[in-house]
Parts: C-alpha cells; sequence; structure tokens
C-alpha cells in the first residue's frame, strides 16, 4: 500500500482567472466529481476495495471522493481515472452542448487541483474541449510558488510541453531537468514523471498530450 496522500478540498470549476468569484455568467457551480466517480465504478461493476487496490489507495479515501468531501493529488487522480477508463477532463469538465471550435479566453474552462488558500496550487486551462473522439489534450498549467505534482504520474501516451514564463523543475525518470520560459521537452508517458515549482513567482507551461489523459 502506498504511503496515504495529502487530502484536499472538494475543488471546482471555474473561468479562467475567475476562480472562487461570480462570473459574466452567473455564479460558478461547485464541480461534482464523486457521482461520476461512483457512475463509472458502478457500470465497471467495482468493488470500492477493487478500485483502491487497482489504484493504491485505501477504501476510505474512495468513498470520501465518492461523497464530494475531499479531493486527492494530481497522482491519485490520474490513477483512478487510469483504473475507471476516464480522462481528467472526462471526470471534471461539465459537457458541452455542442462542439466548439473556437474557445475565448474567458470561456476556457479551469480546473483547480489545489486549495486557493494554500499558496501551492495547480490550475489547468483547458484549451481543448473534454469530450471524446478528440487525439490531443491541451492545457495551459499554471503552477504557483510551490506547486507540485506531489509524486511521479505514469501513463500511456506522449507529451510535448513549452515555458511560457516563470521557471520549473521537471522530473523525467531518475533525471531532474530545470527549465525556463522559452524551454521546451517532449516524452513518452509511460516514463515517471511529475514537476515543481520551487521559484517564487507562477510558471505557466503549454502542455500537449496524446492520447488525452487530463
Amino acid at each position: 500500500m502506498n504511503k496515504p496522500e495529502r487530502l484536499m478540498p472538494r475543488t471546482e470549476f471555474g473561468r479562467a482567472g475567475k476562480r472562487g468569484k461570480p462570473g459574466a455568467n452567473g455564479p460558478e457551480e461547485d464541480l461534482r466529481i464523486g457521482t461520476r466517480l461512483r457512475h463509472a465504478r458502478l457500470t465497471l461493476g467495482a468493488r470500492l476495495r477493487d478500485v483502491a487496490e487497482k489504484a493504491g489507495c485505501s477504501e476510505s479515501l474512495i468513498s470520501k471522493l465518492e461523497n464530494d468531501r475531499i479531493v486527492p493529488s494530481l497522482k491519485v487522480l490520474h490513477r483512478l481515472c487510469e483504473v475507471l477508463n476516464l480522462t481528467l477532463g472526462e471526470l471534471m469538465s461539465r459537457p458541452e452542448p455542442e462542439a466548439k471550435k473556437v474557445w475565448r479566453k474567458h470561456e476556457r474552462p479551469v480546473i483547480s487541483l489545489d486549495p486557493a488558500t494554500s499558496g501551492k496550487g495547480i490550475q489547468l486551462e483547458q484549451l481543448v474541449p473534454s469530450a471524446r473522439g478528440h487525439l490531443l489534450q491541451g492545457s495551459i498549467h499554471v503552477i504557483a510558488p510551490g506547486g507540485c505534482t506531489r509524486g511521479k504520474i505514469e501513463h500511456e501516451g506522449e507529451e510535448v510541453g513549452y515555458v511560457l514564463s516563470g521557471e520549473l523543475e521537471l522530473t523525467l525518470g531518475e533525471e531532474v531537468y530545470q527549465l525556463k520560459a522559452g524551454d521546451s521537452f517532449i516524452y513518452r508517458s509511460e516514463l515517471p514523471h511529475g514537476y515543481h515549482n520551487r521559484s517564487e513567482t507562477e510558471a505557466r507551461v503549454l502542455w500537449v498530450n496524446t492520447p488525452p489523459s487530463f
């Protein structure tokens, strides 16, 4: 059994740059991922124990997630989505009534992965809507000072990124790279990977992966 993950409050779905505040289209809605997790688990005919064992976490954590009491780290979310045959985007985004080809800056969905008050948050500004059929998934990772993935992630696919601003420590397998604005990278997603913003300023990274895992 892996070391227990640090638990975090339930995440919210917001508009870019407007997390936690009413937007032009009305108050933001809480994103209830618990119902989607439970539905995916029941669709597979899996017990809490089955999901917990495959994801390497406790039944208690799965139960709390399904009741929208907590959200785990990015690493745990990846493992759960992999076990339940979901992408992170499918789990955390509202379905669009029709396929959109253009998303304005204020329309971009934002996935918030840490408490807004911690100062160590990660936001994913989605560039590609979460829908089945897309071959690519793109997002801007906005990483506050101290923000990190809390462990390495591994899954199927390939990823490419470009540091828009700030600095980022990228770990690929056993190698650690210090990246600055203008640097780019590419790697197979099966290689355990993670990142950490050890600087005192926010980092923004354009990240594209295939197949979609966010």
